[in-house]
């Protein structure tokens, strides 16, 4: 009698210890699925930029979810779009040229700029075919460049025709996006071509094209920028900062490193070796917080465009710049 009563006693036991261990670990799932759930972070971006970089590379990714964030990337023919994208919420950040940002703040998108990258001086400005008899800006005159309105192609197209006194009247402007003037181009349709690297690159190296002038020498640099909508950047600083600490050590990791992204990019690009390493050569990666001379660049358009009559309001960009402190 008494063992019966000993074993019911165990039974009990052992059945109570179940159900304690089950609502110690349903509790205990509830909050690791809880505490544990990334918040996604999705950032825009294009071929061969600084983003594309870090995605390349993996450790952004990795060092975020270590901070509780899931990155998406999505990537972009050129800045139009992506600034399309981030207006409509599709996208949290994104990494584009200089002037996608003053086009999209004109039109009434509310915007901050959160960090600036390096310059593609040397990579980007007007194209022509060597042997085309164009061999100064001034020959430009009554040709045709083909160019892409809302992005860094259109400040080009305008620094340019200044140096040589020209009016944009004086030459026939073709807006298409990236991939049609490539085309075009190739197939001599259009006399010269706004551009930036790759682009530049394998026109130079596969077409007999040639810079007829430079980032340098037009002054229209080709910065790069990490923007996002006002009201998403208020509310994220922290992300802002850890995208800026990371992609910055991205970035001296692309700059010591040629020949490891020189493979990574060909192979995903699915462009010769030989392109991209001259891309890579002629530019310097950075990511930071705004400075002042990217600020000044940047109104620098803003007051152009204006002047032009290509934007109907004339931005303020210091205005616009992220309070990360």
């Amino acid at each position: 009698m008494q063992q019966q009563r000993s074993r019911k006693i165990l039974i009990l036991v052992l059945f109570l210890a179940l159900i304690v261990g089950g609502i110690w670990y349903g509790g205990s799932q509830l909050f690791t699925s809880s505490s544990g759930k990334l918040k996604t972070v999705t950032i825009g971006y294009q071929a061969a930029d600084e983003v594309d970089v870090s995605r390349l590379r993996g450790q952004l990714v990795k060092k975020m979810k270590k901070q509780g964030y899931k990155v998406v990337f999505k990537e972009f023919q050129n800045g139009s779009p992506e600034m399309q994208a981030l207006a409509s919420g599709k996208i949290d950040y994104a990494r584009v040229g200089d002037t996608p940002p003053v086009s999209a703040l004109a039109s009434g998108t509310k915007l901050t700029y959160i960090a600036e990258g390096g310059t593609k001086a040397s990579g980007s400005g007007v194209l022509v075919k060597k042997g085309s008899g164009i061999n100064s800006i001034s020959d430009l005159k009554g040709k045709t460049i083909a160019y892409t309105v809302g992005t860094s192609s259109q400040y080009m197209v305008l620094k340019t025709l200044k140096l040589a006194g020209l009016k944009t009247s004086d030459v026939k402007l073709e807006n298409m996006d990236s991939a049609a003037a490539a085309v075009t181009f190739a197939k001599g349709k259009v006399d010269a071509w706004a551009i930036w690297d790759p682009y530049v690159a394998k026109a130079e190296l596969t077409e007999s094209a040639k810079l007829l002038v430079n980032g340098k020498e037009n002054k229209a640099v080709n910065r790069s920028f990490i923007v996002s909508l006002s009201s998403y950047s208020k509310k994220n600083t922290k992300v802002s900062k850890l995208l800026i600490k990371y992609m910055e050590e991205d970035m001296k990791w692309a700059n010591k490193n040629t020949p490891a992204l020189t493979k990574k990019m060909s192979k995903e690009l699915k462009m010769s070796k030989s392109v991209i390493k001259k891309m890579l050569n002629r530019r310097t990666f950075k990511i930071s917080a705004m400075n002042s001379e990217a600020i000044k660049e940047e109104q620098d358009i803003s007051n152009q465009f204006y002047a032009y009559k290509w934007i109907k309001t004339k931005v303020v960009i210091k205005n616009h710049i992220a309070n990360l402190k």
